[in-house]
């Protein structure tokens, strides 16, 4: 069976719809979708019939709201289509009001204060731009409706309803300049995302056999094996055959879900992969990516797998991210990113760029801040992944162009040129504008930016909420200033508000190795912000310049900003105190045992060998080791409960404890270790 024949077929969409509604109710659905106008709601019947006749003839039995709230993760509620008749059967409904609206408790979710535990009632509201689709089951399927999740009196409990209002935000100002250039196309503008997932793969008897990854999704103890990634050859090379067969039934149900997986391939480190999508319109691309890390780990599972999303875990090695591929859409359809053919288009093109230069270098520190997480902090600036200090990569011929921007005005542009190999039968490759430059967290990649600090397990909401109200404010000022010189010659007051941006924002710009200490001092010097941990990057969620900025674009209101600080802070401080107390167990339960009964074998050893005469002097080294570093670890246990509830405290203690069970793990006999090694997890695939 081909692809084509299978490509979308558990999704409620556009395509599928038009076989289930009336031809009034399909053009009003599809003029929603599309073009972003209002929800008819005259015709939330006639939809919600159509949807329960499509999935139950899918088998289908229940329904349900999906939607995303502050855990991170997402959550359902299940309601079956089956309402008892009065003749002793039953019949099968959905109605437009339970397709529209449902009322889950909202007492158990975080909300960092703005419901009280006691205010149950939260509400689900239907996003008609995201379409159903069908989870299916061993035993039946289910119909997902994407939802928002708000409270009693409006307020924001999820990610979705803050990155639809940022999507606005962005949208409403990507308009406003199109004005200016003006554009007289009618359509909507807005922003692109393609999230690239890396993640590891491990056999799940191991993951089983790991109380720490089973706690914490990493591994809070293990001794870096002698070959991991430092031969390079894991990157990019042959697959496996039972991880292609997993790579194959994955692609195969996400792309019946409707997600347009493209890429997959060996990552750096072994056991370690990526799979990258197609870019979409950002809200449907954050639920796609939701989606696809669930269906990610029931693929694994059905392969004897375990799939591991944590940025961070297998120490030494290199870490997951979720590479942010932003871009934006004006109304005139075009990608706004896109280097254009003729000045007109560059100018777009070159607007664009100076708005997200200001927005990035004004906030930085909040875009740190959105990819904040104790999983996260592992990976940020471990040479695997962009620093904490936020800059841009521009590449060679653009920085030439914003240069001369800067110096009165752009008249020329390095060619990119071609790529000439050397080998005659081979042909001249055209080289791209910009190379790649993989230290930078925010780098141009020729039509498009990725934000590269996004952590593996995090929802894309959290970043691209804050992208699209940044970019918006910047937008906002450039066209304020520039309606504020009609009459002016338009490309004159351009160019003047242009060079401005780039004269005093151009600090955020770097071409070089971002991982060398001499940047982090030159960056130190510039001013810029270093957020090295999560609780220095949530404070600045506190400032009133971020307050402001949200209440401003209508993106979050200050309570609901507080609520997020309070519901992160606390996440992470749970984090932390789980991954003390799995290590105190492990440590006490599973590898002291062990240390200790090896120093007992090795002492009744050398008392026998005593006994018989001989030389035991390398006995006596080797229980010499062990009781040392056994000592180092129970003092380790003692050190770290006597810390325990101080977060930054305990990560210190943590990291003691586990050098001394890692030195021990190199002196006990493999087959007394009582946790599976990295070299098992690694590579026995």
């Amino acid at each position: 069976m081909s692809v084509l024949d299978f490509y979308g077929e558990n999704v409620f969409s556009i395509k599928t719809m038009r076989s289930y509604l009336s031809e009034g109710a399909y053009a009003s659905l599809s003029k929603t979708i599309c073009e972003g106008a209002s929800l008819d709601p005259s015709i939330a019947d006639e939809v919600a019939d159509a949807m329960k006749t499509w999935s139950m003839e899918k088998g289908a039995t229940h329904f349900t709201h999906w939607f995303q709230p502050l855990t991170g993760a997402t959550a359902e509620k299940h309601d079956s289509f089956v309402t008892p008749d009065r003749e002793g059967g039953a019949v099968c409904q959905f109605s437009g009001k339970e397709l529209v609206q449902g009322e889950p408790d909202a007492s158990s979710f975080p909300s960092g204060g703005l419901r009280a535990t006691f205010e149950a009632r939260g509400y689900t509201g239907w996003d008609p731009s995201s379409p159903a689709f069908i989870k299916e089951g061993d035993n039946g399927a289910t119909l997902c409706i994407p939802t928002v999740f708000c409270g009693y009196h409006g307020e924001a409990l999820d990610k979705k309803v803050p990155l639809l209002r940022s999507m606005a935000a962005v949208s409403k100002q990507v308009c406003r300049l199109g004005k200016l250039f003006g554009i007289k196309d009618e359509g909507k503008a807005y922003a692109t995302l393609g999230a690239e997932q890396e993640y590891f793969l491990i056999d799940k008897d191991f993951y089983l056999d790991r109380l720490d990854l089973l706690q914490t999704g990493r591994t809070l103890f293990g001794r870096e094996p002698s070959k991991h990634q430092q031969m390079d050859d894991h990157y990019f090379g042959a697959i496996k055959r039972r991880v292609m067969e997993f790579m194959c039934d994955l692609d195969a149900e996400l792309w019946r879900l409707g997600v347009p997986a493209r890429t997959r391939h060996n990552e750096v480190a072994p056991a370690q992969f990526e799979l990258a999508p197609m870019f979409e319109e950002l809200n449907l691309a954050v639920d796609h990516n939701m989606m696809v890390m669930e269906v990610m780990r029931n693929v694994a599972d059905k392969h004897g797998f375990a799939c591991l999303l944590h940025e961070k875990p297998f120490a030494g090695i290199n870490g997951s991210g979720k590479h942010n591929n932003w871009a934006v859409a004006g109304p005139d359809g075009k990608n706004w990113l896109t280097p254009g053919s003729n000045p007109h288009e560059n100018a777009k093109f070159l607007t664009m760029i100076c708005a997200l230069i200001k927005a990035v270098d004004e906030h930085a520190d909040l875009l740190r801040s959105s990819v904040q997480g104790a999983g996260n902090d592992h990976r940020l600036g471990a040479n695997e992944a962009p620093p904490a200090i936020i800059s841009i990569f521009l590449g060679e011929q653009l920085a030439d162009v914003i240069e001369q921007i800067e110096a009165g005005g752009a008249k020329s542009s390095k060619d990119g040129g071609t790529i000439k190999i050397g080998v005659s039968h081979l042909p001249e490759l055209p080289r791209d504008a910009t190379d790649r430059n993989r230290t930078s967290p925010f780098a141009f990649t020729g039509n498009k930016f990725e934000f590269r600090a996004v952590g593996s397990s995090q929802s894309c909401a959290g970043p691209n909420i804050v992208l699209n109200t940044i970019v918006a404010d910047s937008l906002d000022f450039i066209c304020t200033e520039l309606e504020a010189a009609a009459g002016k010659d338009f490309n004159e007051a351009l160019q003047s508000v242009l060079a401005g941006i780039i004269t005093k924002h151009k600090r955020v710009l770097f071409n070089g190795d971002n991982y060398t200490a001499e940047w982090h001092a030159e960056a130190a010097k510039r001013g810029l912000p270093n957020l090295r941990t999560t609780p220095e990057a949530l404070n600045v969620m506190k400032t009133e310049s971020v307050a402001a900025l949200f209440e401003k674009h209508g993106v979050l209101s200050r309570p609901e900003l507080n609520s997020r600080y309070e519901v992160y802070h606390e996440n992470y401080e749970t984090t932390i105190g789980i991954e003390v107390s799995c290590a105190l167990t492990i440590a006490k339960t599973m590898i002291a045992p062990a240390a200790l009964a090896y120093q007992a074998e090795l002492a009744e050893t050398i008392e026998k060998v005593n006994v018989a005469g001989a030389s035991n002097e390398a006995a006596k080294g080797v229980l010499t080791a062990v009781c040392a570093e056994t000592d180092k670890l129970c003092k380790g246990i003692a050190a770290l409960e006597a810390v325990q509830g101080d977060a930054a405290k305990s990560i210190a203690a943590m990291g003691e404890l586990r050098a001394a069970a890692d030195e021990l793990e190199g002196l006990v006999p493999f087959d007394a270790w009582p946790l599976p090694s990295y070299a098992e997890m690694l590579f026995i695939l």
